[in-house]
């Protein structure tokens, strides 16, 4: 009798055991259906495009480094006056962080305020067409027969939440980063991220749009979301498996427990039995 209970016990604790081994983990494996020996074609240009809130370093340059003075804010990267009246280089220098440069604050009505030229509406262009904007009014407006002009972007930053290794906003140095270095920056997907369904919040003006990503798919190259824009947020959500771990461990729970009773009941008919 006393040898049954053992058994019984024993198969018991053997079954809640297996049970909780029986959760397989997901698989993450991006762009599963690119094949080694192929060649995908690059088609997608791609240039971020001036929003509102945005931050940049515009530096203008010339033969004639005092006419182009009268456009750069002192400590762009162009040319600054010295207390003595004495007119520095400082171009070529690099300021450690980029976002204590001083440049043009993008304001709410997508308009930067030139030194010179006055209003110029920014919001919409890309840092080319910006470029040629200014170095065209400058010619056209004889202030400088040979600009040259360069557009930075201070402040692009993306917030990554949801089911990644960590959460946070990330700054970018320049304008261009794709979905898969974002999220290595964000200490890459969990075992219980959803690969198949990233999603991408992105302003345009006055309106958001979401658009959902696939990472198992080389179509991901394709999606105007490949690229990020400033101030996108990339939401990654929790797969089913998520819910699998959590049952798991209130199944170690209760097997742990029913273990320790097992064990005790074991102990005690044994102890009667003798």
């Amino acid at each position: 009798m006393m040898k049954k209970y053992i058994q019984l016990a024993s198969l018991a604790a053997v079954a809640l055991l297996s049970i909780t081994s029986c959760v397989s983990h997901k698989d993450i494996t991006y762009l599963r259906d690119m094949e080694e020996t192929q060649e995908y074609p690059v088609i997608q240009k791609y240039e971020a495009v001036i929003q509102r809130d945005d931050k940049l370093s515009i530096v203008v340059n010339s033969k004639d480094p005092e006419l182009a003075l009268a456009f750069n804010i002192p400590g762009t990267g162009g040319y600054s006056i010295g207390a003595d009246g004495t007119i520095n280089t400082i171009a070529g220098t690099r300021i450690a962080n980029e976002k204590d440069r001083p440049g043009y604050l993008v304001d709410i009505n997508g308009d930067i305020d030139f030194p010179i030229l006055g209003k110029l509406r920014v919001e919409g262009l890309t840092r080319n067409q910006l470029t040629n904007l200014i170095k065209s009014k400058l010619i056209d407006q004889q202030l400088l027969k040979d600009p040259l002009v360069l557009v930075e972007f201070l402040n692009f930053k993306f917030s990554v939440l949801g089911e990644v290794g960590h959460v946070g906003t990330f700054n970018v140095s320049g304008d261009r980063i794709t979905i898969f270095e974002a999220i290595a920056m964000a200490g890459d997907l969990k075992e219980t991220s959803k690969i198949d369904r990233v999603a991408i919040i992105r302003e345009y003006g006055n309106k958001r749009r979401i658009m959902h990503l696939d990472l198992r798919s080389k179509d991901v190259f394709l999606s105007p979301g490949y690229y990020l824009q400033q101030n996108d947020i990339i939401y990654v959500e929790p797969n089913s498996f998520k819910t699998d771990i959590q049952s798991q461990r209130k199944l170690s729970y209760w097997t742990m427990a029913l273990s320790t009773v097992t064990t005790l009941t074991t102990l005690v008919l044994y102890f009667i039995k003798k």
